[in-house]
């Protein structure tokens, strides 16, 4: 039986005051959206060219799968190498588009070529060149937009030296479906480039504190599209978090709206039951693969208690990261968000456990 809910909305001496001056962060590079930026720019007439890291050796900074957009006149978005080879990457684009080809192009280090045209870290990439258009045809991108605003899976797969390009859904491909289960794209046996598509994360923060604010705009930084829930109306305002989406219903009410899958964290930061723990309830019983809570051990010790009393179980409760954050000595709100992202980071990337953060009573 769910008891009966205070009303959030009024004033709460024991709560910081939501209207303290805070930094405005400004609005992050949206680096994750490379293939809507090539798109919009070939619709509108512009011109647009896919580069795609398709192989790396060595200490490359980008991972296969890496992408940048170049539009006929030479504008980026993305990143294939960190910078080291981006100049030269823009002028083989406009190069292929001219041509209506694609092209093949690997890059690494040398002693006459390491400031240049080459990747002072040391490794080497081999990156894809695709005019949108006489090479990457519009339709199969725009199904591949589509795809990612619908957060539905698919895989691109491209025969780099021109030759068939089509997007397999789960379950049409053994190999792209090991693709989307690691993450990770690379060529194949077979000749074939996989690029796996999955849904963008999504990082769904309970609590409009004065730590949500650094965490959300470094989130988005990360490639995540976060959503800020809090009944509070003082807290949660535009002028607090500017262009964030804002919910402010019950944190289990907003969720179950929102779906949250295996692609999406949870982070509850008010440490407050009455607004923590209903998210957390919710939480527990999705696929998120994370789930962190602002607290001190003490704290959270209390928060066990409570959830084991209403029938979580220890297998449910052991899935909480509390105190929230690896231990990185993080006291300001930004160095706090930064232990959170961190932690977030580890565990989707599948590195395990590791000490637990900063302990706020």
């Amino acid at each position: 039986m769910t008891p009966s809910r205070p009303d959030p909305k009024t004033s709460d001496p024991m709560l910081p005051d939501p209207m303290l001056p805070d930094p405005i962060l400004p609005d992050p590079i949206l680096h994750e959206r490379v293939p809507e930026a090539a798109l919009h720019w070939h619709r509108e007439g512009r011109g647009a060219v896919l580069v795609t890291v398709v192989e790396i050796w060595g200490s490359a900074l980008r991972r296969a799968g890496s992408q940048m957009a170049v539009s006929g006149a030479g504008e980026m978005l993305g990143s294939v190498s960190g910078g080291c080879v981006e100049g030269a990457v823009v002028e083989e684009a406009l190069g292929a588009l001219a041509e209506g080809a694609p092209r093949l192009l690997t890059y690494g280090v040398s002693d006459e070529t390491a400031f240049a045209a080459g990747l002072a870290c040391g490794g080497t990439i081999k990156v894809l060149v695709e005019p949108v258009g006489s090479v990457l045809p519009e339709p199969l991108l725009a199904t591949l937009v589509e795809a990612r605003a619908a957060r539905r899976p698919v895989v691109y797969a491209a025969d780099p030296d021109g030759g068939v390009r089509r997007l397999l859904s789960p379950g049409e491909d053994a190999a792209a479906d090991a693709r989307l289960r690691s993450d990770r794209a690379g060529m194949e046996e077979d000749g074939r480039f996989l690029l796996p598509l999955n849904p963008p994360l999504r990082l769904f923060v309970v609590g409009a504190v004065h730590i949500a604010q650094p965490l959300i705009a470094m989130a988005r930084l990360a490639g995540y599209d976060p959503t800020l829930i809090d009944p509070r109306t003082g807290f949660a305002t535009p002028a607090r978090f500017p262009g964030t989406q804002i919910l402010d219903d019950w944190p289990d009410e907003a969720l179950a709206r929102l779906a949250p899958d295996s692609r999406s964290a949870i982070v509850t930061l008010t440490h407050d039951a009455k607004i923590d723990d209903p998210a957390i309830r919710f939480a527990l019983r999705s696929p998120v693969f994370y789930l962190g809570c602002l607290g001190s051990g003490k704290t959270h010790g209390k928060r066990r208690e409570r959830l084991a009393a209403e029938g979580v179980t220890e297998a449910e409760l052991a899935r909480i990261h509390a105190p929230v954050g690896l231990a990185i000595g993080a006291r300001s709100p930004a160095e706090i968000a930064i232990s959170i992202l961190a932690e977030m980071t580890r565990i989707l990337r599948g590195q395990g456990e590791m000490k637990r953060g900063p302990e706020a009573p």
